[in-house]
């Protein structure tokens, strides 16, 4: 087992890591910027390391730093968390080079399923369902011309080397098409440096629903069944929930299937996530895979009763998986609490908050890195907590995440609370109707 990990990230995240470090006797390193000087994560680890100035460039994206800092603690492990270099093949590649385990997949692995047009290849290898659409990068645009014709109308253009909804346009007209090429392309390059497009058929009323798997350096993996995170804006998710009302028992044995058969075709190590979009006729396609743990694990956590985090650790040290599957026995929601003015456009709200009171009581848990006096850098992701809930039904899962809504006070910046206490009241939402179209129709209340 590793002595020492270090922790290549900040806020809740970082936080989460200590904590799951500590109750296994492992000593912790935190890295930070000046920025987070201040931030939890630095207070709790056993040593910190200061690793740049605020820029994510100059501190928790620059590698040489964070190698460095493993290196003079002595760390024998990193764990990335999400985000930043959490999927990012040269780090891991990196870590192994300088004998520090990298906690994540292969650099091969990444390189494998990180690039979207490769994974989907992949995938229709191993015989997982996939979008109808090009195998993989579409060379030029006579070439997207024709394959939109093939496909059919509606059509998504992607960037190959894509996330959080960059680079990604819905064609409806083929007199639509050149625009979206040109516009895609150009947004890629400018987020990825990379211009690369795949294309796929456009799935009508979908809904994003992803299986949570894990699998260890033998070849086994499992499932821990599915989270609906469908109630998304600009492609970045809001909340989530397990289980999706959407889900039968047949569909879920079906999609669980399917994702461990894609852990095990590529020898998949670690904890990671198979995405699916799911049709009105719960036809289900292969979406990506995230080669990390999930923002949202922690409802996961909650329904099966399972630490996600320490057995990436175990896994990492080479452990192997028990191989059983996981299926959820209560119902958890967990809503994104980012510094954002939602009555005006989610418009970031960076600043100091002055007064903070979380909600407690059974069933709620609280993950953040927030207090009473922290100063919100505006230098990074707005999230400041995920506020979870759980409960034997959906009904009162509802109703306990509208309690502890009614009592979170934040004041000194605005917040998301106001739209996720409203979204819990919404017909649709209540219903479990809901689509990735959601918010396209959400109006906030004054």
């Amino acid at each position: 087992m590793f002595k020492k990990i270090l922790i290549a990230n900040r806020g809740e995240i970082a936080l989460r890591v200590i904590r799951t470090c500590k109750e296994m006797g492992i000593k912790t390193v935190a890295v930070y910027s000046t920025a987070d000087a201040e931030s939890l994560h630095v207070r709790f680890a056993d040593e910190a390391v200061c690793i740049g100035p605020p820029s994510s460039a100059e501190s928790y994206l620059k590698m040489s730093n964070i190698i460095s800092a493993a290196e003079i603690t002595n760390a024998d492990a990193i764990h990335p968390g999400y985000g930043f270099l959490s999927e990012n093949a040269k780090f891991s590649n990196l870590c192994e080079e300088h004998n520090i385990k990298f906690i994540g997949a292969t650099g091969a692995m990444i390189d494998q399923m990180g690039d979207k047009a490769n994974a989907k290849s992949t995938m229709i290898r191993a015989g997982v369902p996939c979008v109808p659409g090009s195998e993989g990068v579409i060379k030029d645009f006579e070439e997207c011309k024709k394959l939109a014709v093939e496909t059919g109308y509606p059509v998504m253009l992607k960037a190959s080397a894509g996330g959080g909804g960059k680079g990604m346009r819905a064609v409806w007209k083929a007199e639509n098409l050149k625009d979206a090429w040109d516009s895609a392309r150009q947004e890629s390059k400018a987020a990825f440096g990379n211009n690369d497009m795949y294309m796929e058929k456009l799935i009508e009323e979908p809904r994003h629903i992803e299986i949570q798997i894990v699998g260890d350096s033998y070849g086994k993996a499992c499932h821990l069944s599915e989270r609906d995170c469908s109630v998304q804006r600009r492609h970045q998710k809001l909340t989530e929930e397990t289980p999706s009302p959407f889900m039968t028992d047949e569909l879920r044995e079906k999609m669980g299937d399917a994702a461990v058969k894609a852990a095990e075709f590529i020898k998949y190590e670690g904890a990671g996530t198979v995405e699916f979009l799911v049709d009105k006729h719960r036809n289900f396609y292969f979406m990506e895979m995230n080669t990390r743990i999930q923002v949202e694990h922690p409802i996961t956590e909650e329904v099966v009763n399972y630490d996600l985090i320490r057995e990436q650790i175990l896994v990492a040290a080479g452990v192997p998986i028990s191989g059983k599957n996981y299926y959820p026995k209560l119902h958890s929601i967990e809503c994104r609490i980012n510094a954002e003015d939602p009555h005006n456009n989610f418009r970031p709200a960076p600043g100091r908050i002055t007064v903070l009171h979380t909600p407690g009581g059974h069933g709620v848990r609280m993950d953040t890195h927030v207090y009473a006096g922290y100063m919100i850098p505006p230098n990074y992701d707005s999230m400041i907590a995920k506020l979870i809930v759980t409960a034997q039904t959906r009904e009162e899962a509802i109703n306990k995440m509208k309690r502890a809504l009614d009592e979170f006070v934040i004041e000194g910046v605005k917040t998301t609370i106001p739209f996720h206490r409203q979204l819990m009241d919404h017909p649709d939402y209540v219903s479990g109707n809901y689509t990735t179209k959601f918010m396209e129709d959400f109006k906030m209340e004054v």
